[in-house]
């Protein structure tokens, strides 16, 4: 039931990630701002092209680096993976939830990280300080989804001690 839910919040991400992307693309002058002068000036820049080519590979490395795993357990890749993650054991359904969720995190950073460089690039139409809940929230999260991670490893170890 979780991981089915982690997969529908992960696609929605995906899709989030795409046409925020693909309009802030659009939206960019040629040249990308990632850091201003004391001035509001800009102080460092890169291309539009450089923009795109960066954001989509930190997006497909990510989502692949994550993926990659996840559909290893699920499939069952190997005997080693059949033995950790046996099929039905509650265990497996939580990592599975947790991978996907967690790329579904950092599927949104991603967003929240383009999102802020257009704020910067287009410091008349937005302000960035109008949006500092957002570009704090990412790594709140991913903080929040790393500590669940430790919490189901703990869980996990007990319950192998346990049984041990």
């Amino acid at each position: 039931m979780y991981r089915r839910l982690s997969k529908a919040f992960y696609g929605l991400t995906i899709l989030l990630f795409l046409i925020v992307f693909l309009y802030i693309y659009s939206a960019s002058p040629e040249f990308v701002t990632y850091e201003l002068s004391d001035r509001g000036l800009p102080l460092k820049q890169f291309t539009k092209e450089t923009f795109f080519y960066l954001f989509i590979g930190v997006f497909l490395f990510v989502n692949v680096l994550l993926m990659l795993p996840a559909k290893m357990i699920e499939t069952h890749f190997s005997p080693m993976l059949r033995r950790v993650f046996p099929r039905g054991e509650p265990f497996r359904e939580q990592m599975l939830s947790w991978l996907y969720s967690f790329a579904a995190v950092l599927n949104i950073a991603t967003v929240t990280m383009v999102f802020y460089l257009h704020s910067i690039t287009n410091q008349n139409e937005i302000s960035s300080s109008e949006f500092n809940f957002f570009f704090y929230l990412a790594p709140v999260l991913i903080g929040v989804w790393v500590l669940v991670f430790f919490y189901i490893l703990t869980k996990r170890i007990g319950q192998v001690k346990h049984t041990a």
